[in-house]
């Protein structure tokens, strides 16, 4: 290292003889380490004297020091109101999520449509009408992002939901958008965007998002280019199809002349076994002819979200309550079953749903928690009846409340996509339910000890590249997602001997080991091993040019 000026007073923590792995993807190197002021101020051979009389020194010999890690798919909407401590990130060395994602979210809302929201994904958030664990003082992004800064766990950027915004506009109707109801989401959106959201999503398996067009989601995006920001989809296949939609994502954001980020971008189902390589193609082929495209995974195969959203689209028209009507209607329930199990609805990406691989995670109602462990087809066989007999009794009993795992990955292609230069990692972490998926308590240090250390998918120092500064890069943060010297000290400390994630399918929210130090703005939110009282998570707004 070249000799540098010493920095002016003593430095607020020295971390002394730390293994750092910067973010770049770069060897990692022997180093000490000064923060000042919430910022690194100075990197120096080990033992340089220029750094001594600091108020306090650490000592990390045989740890690894690295930036933060950033959670690019986050559910944690409501959990950071609604648990301050949010070990299930923080401990991870999540220092930063993404919220407002696959369309639906808690802003723009008016008071009709935030009911409408609550009850649509209480699967995902909790919060569901009458919930009083959050107060729901907010309407406008701005107001929710003004929330967040009264101080949560870690800090938070926010994607404004697309499907929010067509339910405020257009309701749950499937059809087009007016030029007028367009245009009021085009300023919506505009709206969201002035008021620090980084960027557009949707979710294009879930109503209402899923009625927009082509049209009329090229029109949003457009919008979204205008502030540099960037279009986040759950698109509109993961199974049958699921070249075409992304390729539809790729064309559409092309035209409007916007970043492209697509949302746990997996390829699932029999249907696309050992297809990774084509995804990847389609994808390099459009980066190579100047496309702005980035990506997100977590690093499992099961999938998980709602039951309800398994239904085809047309049951979703007119809203949760809507759907529960048609439920109890027998003539309309034979319909959706015959569509679930014999077409191969949308809501599960146009394959045949197979119930044995449909786990209940989670359950709104607390006297259905036998129902959770056990698959469709378990319970099922249990009650002497057919696995949509069950499935719509919970349904109903649940009122569209119960959380699935969806066990449809493939190993091969989780491998493979984790690879590609524009990967970046995002947990996708429900954190609502019994037994939530294992990924949302434990994707990063999952990436770090199995596909790291143990696997060698990816080495140590791509691995931090792949959730630090790639996803700094994509949401156009100009002091993060590096250790480098004027950046934020937003650092984990981890033991790259012992790095794992100790949630497992039968006890997801086990905590990882081997990650003792979390800091925030170089204030401890996780110390040896703990969780501290510390609040230094605020909202991260899109910059201004």
């Amino acid at each position: 290292m070249r000799k540098r000026t010493p920095p002016k007073g003593p430095m607020d923590l020295l971390i002394r003889g730390a293994r750092v792995i910067d973010g770049t993807g770069s060897h990692s190197y022997r180093a000490d380490v000064g923060i000042q002021d919430g910022r690194i101020q100075a990197i120096r051979r080990e033992g340089d004297p220029s750094l001594a009389g600091t108020r306090r020194t650490l000592d990390a010999h045989g740890l690894a020091l690295c930036p933060g890690f950033i959670d690019m798919h986050a559910h944690s909407d409501l959990a950071l109101l609604r648990d301050p401590d949010h070990s299930a990130k923080a401990a991870q060395g999540v220092t930063l999520e993404v919220l407002g994602q696959d369309g639906l979210s808690y802003a723009p809302v008016d008071d009709a449509t935030l009911t409408e929201v609550r009850t649509a994904i209480a699967g995902w958030n909790g919060g569901a009408p009458g919930d009083a664990g959050v107060e729901f003082d907010w309407r406008t992004v701005g107001e929710y992002l003004d929330r967040l800064d009264r101080g949560i766990a870690v800090n938070a950027a926010y994607l404004i939901p697309q499907g929010t915004v067509r339910m405020h506009v257009v309701g749950w109707d499937d059809r087009p958008a007016t030029g007028a109801e367009l245009a009021r989401m085009k300023q919506l959106v505009a709206e969201g965007l002035e008021q620090g959201a980084v960027g557009l999503s949707s979710g294009l398996t879930y109503t209402p998002g899923m009625y927009a067009t082509d049209a009329e989601l090229t029109e949003l995006c457009r919008v979204v280019a205008r502030y540099d920001g960037y279009y986040c989809p759950h698109h509109r296949s993961y199974g049958a199809g699921a070249l075409e939609a992304y390729e539809e994502m790729v064309s559409l954001t092309r035209r409007a002349g916007c970043a492209l980020h697509l949302a746990h971008a997996t390829m699932n189902f029999g249907v696309n076994k050992g297809r990774a390589p084509e995804l990847l193609a389609l994808l390099d082929d459009a980066l190579d002819a100047g496309a702005d495209i980035s990506l997100d995974t977590y690093p499992y195969t099961p999938g998980c979200t709602t039951l309800v959203a398994m239904l085809p689209s047309w049951a979703g028209e007119g809203g949760p309550d809507a759907v529960l009507a048609r439920l109890r209607d027998g003539t309309t329930a034979e319909r959706i079953r015959h569509h679930l199990e014999d077409v191969g609805s949308d809501g599960c990406h146009g394959v045949p749903i197979e119930w044995d691989t449909i786990e209940i995670s989670g359950v709104g109602d607390p006297r259905l928690a036998d129902h959770v462990g056990r698959t469709v087809g378990q319970l099922a066989g249990l009650r002497g009846e057919t696995p949509w007999v069950t499935a719509r009794r919970l349904l109903l009993q649940d009122r569209l409340g119960s959380t699935i795992l969806q066990h449809v990955g493939h190993e091969e292609n989780v491998r493979q996509i984790m690879r590609h230069r524009v990967h970046t990692g995002g947990s996708d972490g429900i954190l609502q339910g019994n037994k939530p998926h294992p990924r949302a308590y434990g994707t990063f240090p999952h990436y770090l000890g199995r596909y790291a250390r143990e696997l060698g998918v990816l080495s140590l120092e791509d691995a931090v590249a792949h959730l630090t500064s790639r996803p700094a890069a994509r949401l156009r943060l100009p002091d993060r997602g590096q250790v480098r010297e004027g950046y934020r000290a937003d650092l984990v400390l981890f033991d790259p001997d012992t790095v794992a994630a100790g949630s497992t399918f039968d006890a997801p929210r086990t905590l990882p080991v081997g990650i003792p130090h979390v800091m925030i703005d170089g204030r401890f939110v996780i110390e040896d091993g703990i969780r501290t009282n510390v609040l230094a998570g605020r909202s991260v707004r899109r910059t201004t040019a």
